[in-house]
């Protein structure tokens, strides 16, 4: 099966470099690395360019500069694999992250989610497993209470775009929808299993602070883009 690693690029130039390194040793000579950069007038391109002219699996596009969502569908948009990984551009894949997951595709899963390790921005280790501080649960109602599903630590069939794309205009969180619709739509794997270091730092673009207020309108708005989606592919099913 053929993999494809999306990866949305903003200022990354600080740490896309370790996070390339750690990839590109997974990926077979088919696969692809595809990077949607929102900055393309920065330094990014710089380091991409640096790894693309060794290796012809890495594709760089520029973003539409309309944010972290509308960047990750970008480069979904471009993906031509079977499996698509998700990835941040701050983070280190572990080296068994990719053969781990695929074995989940094996049994049938339509997305997964795996454990990961949390650190600083120099990687010093500050919790073991991010399931176990976030209370990571399976399940529709548990994840639109409270999100588990954490981009960088997930992976779904390339089939299940037809499911997920396009993305709804201001759509809260890209990985929230993709595995909300898993619940509903498809079967989700939760992996225990530490595969990437986690990098939180200063600069991290998502996880950040968000208030009350906005945490229940997120989930209203979440509820709504749902049930438009669910109903609307009825629909189109029932039309033909």
């Amino acid at each position: 099966m053929k993999i494809s690693v999306v990866l949305a690029a903003y200022k990354g130039e600080k740490y896309l470099g370790e996070q390339l390194s750690s990839v590109l040793p997974q990926l077979g000579p088919d696969d692809e690395l595809i990077i949607s950069d929102d900055l393309p007038n920065g330094e990014t391109k710089k380091i991409v360019d640096v790894f693309a002219a060794g290796d012809s699996r890495i594709k760089y596009i520029e973003g539409k500069g309309k944010g972290v969502c509308k960047n990750f569908e970008n480069a979904i948009n471009t993906a031509t694999g079977d499996i698509i990984f998700l990835s941040d551009q701050d983070d280190v894949w572990l080296p068994q992250k990719v053969e781990t997951v695929m074995r989940e595709f094996d049994k049938g899963a339509t997305v997964v989610l795996h454990d990961a390790k949390v650190t600083d921005a120099f990687l010093k280790i500050t919790s073991p497993s991010y399931f176990d501080v976030h209370g990571t649960k399976a399940g529709f109602l548990n994840n639109l209470i409270r999100n588990s599903f954490v981009g960088c630590c997930m992976a779904f069939t390339g089939d299940f775009k037809k499911t997920i794309l396009p993305f709804p205009d201001d759509l809260p969180m890209h990985d929230w929808w993709i595995g909300l619709l898993g619940e509903l739509k498809g079967t989700v794997s939760f992996l225990h299993e530490t595969l990437i270091l986690y990098r939180r730092h200063p600069d991290t673009v998502t996880g950040k602070m968000t208030s009350t207020g906005k945490k229940f309108l997120w989930r209203a708005e979440m509820l709504f883009f749902i049930t438009e989606r669910v109903v609307s592919k009825k629909k189109n099913r029932g039309a033909k």
